[in-house]
Parts: C-alpha cells; structure tokens; sequence
C-alpha cells in the first residue's frame, strides 16, 4: 500500500483532500495531515510517504523549500510531490518543476477525477523506479527465472536440488497447499504503442499483480514473455477464493494501465514439487477462458474441454533441457521435426499446437542468457519478432513458425555449442576459486549457473583436468596450505574456515591430495 501526506495550512483543504477520493480503493494510506512545512518534515522523516500532495504558501516553511528539503536530505525522487495551487501561485508552481514535482492542480479547478489522474500518475513513476532500482540491484534474478521455469516444468532431478537452490534464492515453500495459475495480458491502448511503452507498461502491469497478490498470501509472480505469466499462489485457497481475489487484481491493474488480463487457475496441490502439475492444468484453463469468462478453474472444466485443451509437453522436457543447456542441435531438431510432424497430421489441433510452440518459447526464453537478441535475429523479417506465434491462424502457420525457430535455434548451437561448454566450466572454476572459503557441493554451484548437477559433472569430465569434486578439492587444500604457512592457524581452524564439515574429513582430504597429513607439513621444514 502506498502512503499520503496532506500538507495544507487551511484545514478545509486538508479535510477536502482526504474525503475527495476512495484511497483505499487506490491502494493508497492517507498516514496524516500537516499545517506547515515544518510539521511535514518531521512526518516524513518519521513515516516516509511515498507521496505528498502539499500547498504552496505555507507559514513556517512553505512548499518550494519543503520540496527543496527533501531533495536534499532523500534524493530526486523520495517522495513524490504534488502540488496545489491558486491561479496567482501558478508561476511559483513551474518554478517546482526544477526541483522534480511530479504535477500541479489548480485548487477551484480540483476534482475528484483530477485528483485521482495526477495520483495515479505518480504512482505508475513510482512503480517504474522501483522495478528499475531493482533491476539494477537483483543480481540473482536470472537464476530466479530459471529456478520457477524449471519448476513449472517439473524439471528439478531431485527434491533437495529444489530445496537447496529455494534456500539460496530466499524463496520460501512451507505452506500446506499451491496452486499456480496461467495468464494473458491484454491491452488495446498498450499495443498501439511503441515497443518500448509497451514493455514498459506490460512490465509495471505485471509488478503490479505479483505485489497486488501478495498481499493476499505469499506468492509469486513470474513473466514468461511480454504478454503471459505464471502466478504461483502458497496457501490453502480453494478456486472460487482465487477467482475473487484475481478479479480484484484485475480490476485493479486495469484502473492504473488499463491492462486486462485472462487466467486460468490450476488444480491445487499439497507438494512444491507438484507446481508443475499445477501450471499444466492452469494452462488447460487458460486456454478455455475469453472475454465473457476472463477467469477460468481448471476444476470447472467438462471431460470436453479437457479433451481438446493443452498438449501434454511433459515426455519431451527433459530433452527439451539437456538441448537448450547443452546447445545440442541434434536433439532440438529431432524434437521440433517430431512435433512438427505430427500437428501436420492433425490439422484440427489449433489448440494444442499453439500450446506446445508457447512453452517451447518460453523454455528458451528461460534457459538461454541472450534468448531475447538470438530470437531477434531469427525472426528478424517479422513485424512482430517471434512473438508473431500469436498471431498465427491456423496449425500450418503454427508449423511454419516452429519449422523457422527450429532452424534458426540449430543454427545458432552449432556455431556455439563448444565455446559455450569451455565458457561455462572457465566460469565455474573462477566462481569456486572467488567462494573458496565457503562450502562448495555440485548442487550449489550448479544452481549459481541455472544449469543441472549432472550437466555440470559432465562438463568437468569432459573439458576439466580434473573432475568437479577433485578439482574443489584441489583448490581448497592449495588455499590450506597458504594458511598454514602463515603459522597464525590450528589445523581445525584453517578446516573451519574452507567450509570442511570436520578437521578429520580435512585432513583425510589433505593428505589424499599432498600425500601427507596437513600436521606433517606444518612439521616441514620451510
């Protein structure tokens, strides 16, 4: 929820202000009114507004030196202003635009409407800050995107892969139930834009559904492409509770970017590691709901519509992983040949067809750190890029279009496939020398890189002197032995700190390596 500060020296103002509008309905708290400049500062030193709608002539400290304040002490844009003036005020109120003022209003001209459109302006800039602040500061947000890809497609080996990697990225799976939903944005105004508005507000759209959502329970939003998402609900909510709580959303993200949105609701389960299952009859739903009927339950479904619903990806997504990670052209032909082949011989699957070509899509998306430049490049010769899937007809066209990804993807792995394997392992050893302090296990270090435990031992074994766990272990004991050196270290202390569970295990290692117990080579003359 986003908070006011009213700050006018007429109490009728401020009484005005804050009957005008329905905040809460805006998501917004009204957190007080102030007379002057002065009682401001201190409320926004205390309470930290993200808005403040503020007179001009005030006594004390008036407007233009409280915004001049608060640049100084918070930054250009903490917190927002918006000022209200009267008509001899106005050349003061231009003068604000130098300290950052997001708008002005006329107070004989304010209106509830006017007063809601200036809000709500502010708040789509705040919202865009902060998705770029946090851009900036998430550095852990690709291996997020791969961590939920791979679950949704049930692609994690092992339970403790996914408990370990749900550990390092801060995600919390403790709840009793999950259920995971599929949805669409759509926005007539948003696609008569240019691309880069439409990003923009497709992207402030969905921050503003994973936040709005949260509040809700715990939750998790994640963008597939530019127009589809999947949103991971953690708790005990039966379908008709999230159909009430997604019309709300929508009701809401529709106000703010007149961005709507369809969305089907998945069956619930008691297990993290049955998203997957989730998100696939999520999808079943997705695919039945429209207009009149934006939000759809997969447990509404008939036996028909389940029938001719969403095509079942499930037996190619482990090959689908090991030829996106790998770069192996062989097995993505193979697989988009096969598929291709077979929605020729069932040119009524539309539906189906679609459905497979969008999740393929998005694998790549996930899986691939330049997916979006080597898409671009692919479908260079279409208006619409690759997102021309969606505006095609029929199942040949889909065809066609999977035929061309196919193509342009196998090109692309044979040109890289062997670099990309030498790059990854020279990444990795950089990464185990820069954490050598720390306990380094295949699973972690696999999950730093968003690729498999197994992807990577093979990679070590194929392009490494040494294997994974030979080459840690190298590493370490090289790291002991300088620590020794310096004569300042017990043997359980220097074990402690390499992140040994044990000096014992330690020293097992040590001398597996140097031949000699790590006491022996303390004794050694230097």
């Amino acid at each position: 929820m986003y908070k006011l500060l009213i700050v006018d020296d007429e109490p009728l103002v401020q009484v005005g202000v804050r009957s005008m509008l329905n905040w809460n309905k805006l998501d917004i708290e009204v957190i007080g009114t102030a007379a002057n400049g002065r009682i401001a500062l201190d409320i926004i030193e205390e309470k930290h507004p993200d808005i403040v709608v503020t007179d001009i002539k005030m006594p004390v400290i008036d407007g233009l030196e409280l915004v001049r304040l608060c640049r100084e002490r918070y930054g250009e844009t903490d917190p927002h202003f918006i000022f209200l003036t009267s008509y001899e005020e106005f050349q003061l109120a231009r003068q604000a635009i130098v300290y950052g003022v997001s708008d002005y209003l006329v107070k004989l001209e304010l209106s509830p409407a006017l007063l809601e459109e200036a809000v709500m302006r502010v708040i789509e800039d705040i919202r865009r800050i902060r998705a770029m602040q946090t851009g900036e500061q998430t550095l852990a947000a690709p291996l997020r995107e791969k961590f939920f890809i791979r679950l949704l497609n049930n692609l994690f080996e092992t339970s403790d892969q996914f408990m370990l990697e749900s550990k390092e990225l801060g995600l919390s799976f403790d709840s009793t139930a999950y259920t995971c939903c599929a949805g669409t944005l759509s926005s007539p105004d948003a696609d008569a834009m240019p691309y880069d508005r439409q990003l923009s507000v497709y992207s402030s759209a969905l921050s503003m559904i994973g936040e709005l959502a949260e509040k809700y329970m715990t939750a998790y939003c994640i963008a597939l492409d530019m127009r589809h998402f999947a949103l991971i609900f953690c708790g005990d909510a039966d379908s008709g509770k999230l159909h009430g709580i997604l019309s709300s959303i929508c009701e809401t993200v529709f106000k703010y970017y007149k961005v709507g949105f369809t969305c089907g609701i998945g069956s619930r389960e008691a297990a993290p590691l049955s998203i997957g299952e989730s998100y696939r009859s999520a999808r079943m739903a997705l695919l039945q709901a429209d207009k009149a009927a934006p939000i759809v339950s997969f447990d509404g479904l008939s036996a028909d519509s389940l029938a001719h619903s969403s095509f079942n990806m499930s037996i190619f997504k482990n090959s689908l992983t090991k030829a996106f990670e790998e770069y192996d052209s062989d097995e993505l032909r193979k697989i988009i040949s096969g598929l291709c082949a077979l929605f020729s011989e069932h040119p009524g699957g539309y539906v189906q067809a679609l459905d497979a070509a969008s999740n393929i899509l998005y694998l790549a998306i996930s899986l691939l750190p330049d997916a979006e430049e080597l898409l671009s490049g692919i479908f260079a010769d279409s208006p619409d890029g690759y997102r021309s899937l969606y505006h095609q007809k029929n199942v040949e066209q889909i065809v066609s279009w999977l035929s061309h990804f196919g193509d342009g993807m196998c090109a692309v792995f044979d040109e890289r496939r062997n670099d990309h394997k030498n790059h990854i392992v020279s990444n990795v050893k950089k990464y185990i020398s820069e954490h050598i302090r720390e306990r380094l296990v295949l699973d972690k270090v696999a999950a730093a890189f968003g690729i498999s435990p197994n992807y990577l031992s093979q990679l070590f074994g194929k392009y490494s002197d040494l294997g994974f766990s030979e080459y840690v272990n190298s590493c370490k004991i090289r790291e002991s032995k300088e620590l020794l050196s310096t004569g300042r270290y017990k043997v359980y202390e220097v074990a402690d700190m390499l992140g040994y569970e044990s000096a014992f295990y330690f020293s097992k290692v040590f001398k597996k390596v140097e031949g000699i117990a790590p006491t022996e080579y303390l004794d050694r003359p230097r």
